[in-house]
């Protein structure tokens, strides 16, 4: 069955590989343990999220160090603003091992990457995991991971969506070459597999080509989870087609609520079932034993930990801009809209989200501190009431969590906000299946018979 509004809320864990969460002063943080380089971290904090019954925890990922604002990684280092990101595939192997319920994901990005080499290691995932892998589905264009693998010219907005387009569509055919019951471990007659049932893909399209067949079996899930977070309108549409988890970056309450029913309208129209996808915005829970409590630690994560250098390194990697040739309180004209790729749609969540004339500085702030999404503060219940009037009010199906300090910003969740949401029925109090499409309501995908594709080559 698909996932229903109003059903159990989907809550997951928004995690980094490295030296820092998502927001960038947490390595300064007196309570974050930096254990980033031990493999027993993330077992810690794996077991901890599944304790507190966690839907999924998923990686962000970035395959360079910051290194476009002032042309130099000095300040990204310098300053802490994100400069270790470990391989992912080792660290969801350590989770495979250590946990046995939540959902694992990551990021990989369809520029970097070839299809056969993602389909593989998600199929593998899903099988090390029993079932419980999920892709999260980027399409990266950042001068500082392109000279890091020899890319000397990006495709433009459209075409790079057209090109994840085929890459979704190679990664599916090849998780459905082998159908369901091919293995038959026939020791005396000493067959291994039916041939019948293991299909070549034949795929030779505009950007990509695979024979196939997978070299591993179909997997428990059927299909890994796919999670997207495009927010253009041609983001959303691929989201449309494609995603069974939806992550958005809504400010506030209202725009939530027009992303929201804009998405599923958009999932509707593309002939699929918007029940059947989830739409997690991330936010941050800043949660304290009294109110005043949670509003001091707030105030502590605004003011003090962020250095704006740190911010302005952090800013210069998401728009693909160096803006060491603008001061902090220069004001982001309709000329530096105008100039700088993605930049738009921030800039108009922030107008909404601080109203009046916009910064730099209100920009970096945005990237590096506490900005990109709702902020639930307050004791355990006010956090989960505040949570439950977004999931309640047509703006979410539940919440990509992102840590303000590791791992005590989860601990603070799992103790004191998710006895909340489970006294009041929204969210389980125990996992009721294995696998992350139980955990999510999502049906487990048929085997299409893979069809050779032919149409134009690159």
């Amino acid at each position: 069955m698909g996932a229903r509004r109003g059903d159990k809320m989907t809550l997951v864990a928004f995690m980094q590989a490295g030296s820092t969460s998502v927001y960038a002063g947490s390595w300064r943080h007196p309570a974050t343990e930096h254990g980033y380089l031990d493999a027993s971290y993330y077992a810690k904090v794996g077991r901890q999220l599944e304790e507190g019954c966690f839907d999924l925890m998923f990686f962000d990922d970035r395959l360079a160090m910051p290194g476009i604002y002032d042309g130099s990684v000095a300040e990204a280092v310098r300053y802490g603003a994100r400069p270790v990101k470990l391989d992912l595939g080792v660290i969801l192997g350590i989770l495979a091992q250590s946990t046995s319920r939540i959902g694992l994901g990551a990021t990989y990005s369809t520029t970097y990457y070839a299809p056969f080499h993602v389909a593989r290691t998600f199929a593998t995932l899903d099988h090390l995991s029993g079932g419980r892998a999920a892709w999260n589905v980027v399409t990266s264009v950042n001068d500082s991971e392109a000279q890091n693998f020899g890319v000397d010219a990006h495709l433009g907005h459209d075409e790079r969506y057209d090109r994840a387009d085929e890459f979704l569509e190679v990664v599916g055919g090849l998780w459905d070459t082998w159908d369901e019951d091919a293995i038959v471990h026939d020791r005396g007659a000493g067959l291994y597999a039916d041939p019948e049932k293991v299909h070549e893909l034949g795929h030779v399209g505009r950007f990509f080509s695979a024979r196939g067949p997978l070299t591993v079996p179909r997997t428990p899930q059927g299909r890994p989870v796919i999670i997207q977070a495009g927010s253009s309108g041609r983001g959303r549409e691929f989201a449309s087609r494609w995603a069974e988890l939806i992550f958005t970056g809504d400010p506030g309450l209202e725009v939530a609520r027009e992303h929201y029913a804009d998405q599923k309208s958009r999932i509707s129209d593309a002939g699929r079932d918007p029940d059947s996808v989830r739409i997690c915005p991330m936010a941050y829970a800043v949660v304290g034993e009294s109110e005043q409590h949670a509003k001091e630690r707030e105030a502590a994560l605004l003011e003090d930990l962020v250095h704006p250098m740190a911010s302005l390194t952090l800013l210069s990697e998401l728009m693909n801009y160096d803006f060491a040739r603008h001061d902090l309180d220069d004001p982001v004209t309709d000329e530096l809209i105008a100039s700088v790729s993605g930049i738009r749609g921030l800039v108009q969540n922030l107008r909404t989200h601080i109203g009046g004339t916009v910064t730099v500085r209100d920009l970096a702030g945005h990237r590096a501190t506490l900005l990109q999404g709702p902020r639930f503060v307050g004791t355990g219940e006010q956090v989960a009431d505040q949570m439950a009037e977004w999931f309640h009010g047509g703006a979410c199906d539940g919440f990509v969590l992102a840590a303000t300090h590791m791992p005590g910003s989860f601990e603070d969740v799992t103790r004191m906000v998710v006895p909340r949401l489970q006294r009041t029925g929204l969210f389980r109090t125990a996992y009721e299946g294995a696998t992350l499409r139980d955990h999510l309501g999502l049906d487990r995908p048929v085997a299409r018979r893979p069809i050779a594709h032919t149409g134009p080559a690159a």
